[in-house]
């Protein structure tokens, strides 16, 4: 069963894939197996999971790149799964594409490659012309009009990318790995120029990627897959605070480990607690609430403090007193106080 967390009341739906099925020739596993999926209007929505499993097949069901064997997908309710000819041309104007590499036309300027797409839908040429330098101005790339692709550094090129795949003004934008060939700073200023699309243009956004700091900075909700499979879906802040299937704790667990250094370990005698603070009470003074109401003092050895989508989660390990065994009353008093609690066993 798909664990799915924090759902939307009056959401409104762009994209769905509904029952979807993929499998290629020589494979005898399906790359997609029954991915039922929906991602809402306005949202920036992340799918992640290891090499294999089936993102960027998915993605490319949105703009039937990819078919699917069976199943349906969904775009603004209409089922889109069997588009043809005219249909299909007018439905990818609505949904522009970012890949992994820019795929920009080498032999053509900037100007001309944010062009295509709007020569390819019939623009006037001095309304393209005007688009193009908007465009420009929007990536902050306004002089290299008439530069070469060959001319330019690896986050330039993405950046020419971006500002050709919404030159349409798409409602969807899918972006598969857009970041995993660049620098981190590259990264970071590629991703600040996808939320300012995302806030100027109110454009949906479907990325995928393998690149946890990428979801936790840009995402709002995040679908997990492993083997074709979706296995857990929901809220950015509720998968890296509370992740139920393994592949994700896998995935996030660079954040919140759930194993406390051997060294420290190795020091402790008495049980050991794990406590989650999660949004408004990781910034309240749980730890001296539950002293003062315990008179216990568990001893701190291990803590860190994150913030997600602008969210605080908080994670602290303590040692509870040898000698005077009183972790259940420490364990009561912080769930009292909203805490989630776990005991580590060694």
């Amino acid at each position: 069963m798909v664990r799915k967390t924090e759902v939307k009341e009056n959401s409104q739906t762009i994209l769905e894939f509904r029952n979807v099925f993929k499998t290629f020739p020589k494979s005898s596993h399906p790359s997609i197996e029954d991915i039922s999926l929906k991602i809402d209007k306005g949202e920036i929505f992340g799918i992640i999971g290891t090499t294999g499993a089936g993102k960027s097949t998915l993605l490319r069901f949105a703009n039937l790149l990819e078919t699917p064997d069976s199943g349906q997908v969904f775009f603004r309710s209409e089922d889109i799964s069997h588009l043809r000819g005219e249909d299909l041309r007018h439905h990818r104007s609505k949904v522009g594409m970012v890949f992994q590499q820019s795929h920009l036309v080498l032999n053509k300027k900037v100007f001309d490659n944010i062009a295509l797409p709007l020569k390819a839908s019939g623009w006037k040429k001095e309304e393209i012309r005007a688009r193009v330098i908007e465009l420009l101005s929007l990536i902050g790339l306004e002089d290299k009009i008439d530069s070469y692709p060959n001319q330019l550094s690896g986050g330039q090129k993405q950046r020419v990318g971006i500002a050709r795949a919404i030159a349409n003004h798409p409602t969807l934008l899918l972006c598969d790995e857009p970041t995993s060939a660049l620098d981190p700073e590259t990264t970071r200023s590629i991703l600040g120029l996808l939320r300012d699309i995302h806030k100027k243009f109110s454009i949906t956004i479907l990325i995928v990627t393998h690149e946890m700091n990428v979801v936790r900075e840009i995402c709002d909700s995040v679908a997990v897959l492993e083997k074709g499979k979706l296995i857990e879906t929901g809220s950015v802040y509720s998968l890296f605070a509370d992740p139920s299937q393994e592949i994700t704790k896998k995935l996030t667990g660079h954040a919140f480990t759930n194993s406390i250094p051997e060294e420290t370990l190795a020091r402790t005698e008495g049980r050991i607690l794990r406590v989650v603070l999660k949004n408004e009470i990781a910034t309240e003074p749980v730890l001296g609430k539950v002293i003062r109401a315990t008179n216990q003092v568990p001893n701190i050895i291990y803590s860190k403090i994150e913030y997600i989508s602008g969210r605080p989660i908080g994670v602290f390990y303590f040692e509870t007193d040898p000698l005077n065994d009183n972790t259940d009353t420490i364990r009561s008093a912080f769930v009292r106080y909203g805490a989630t609690v776990e005991e580590i066993f060694r």
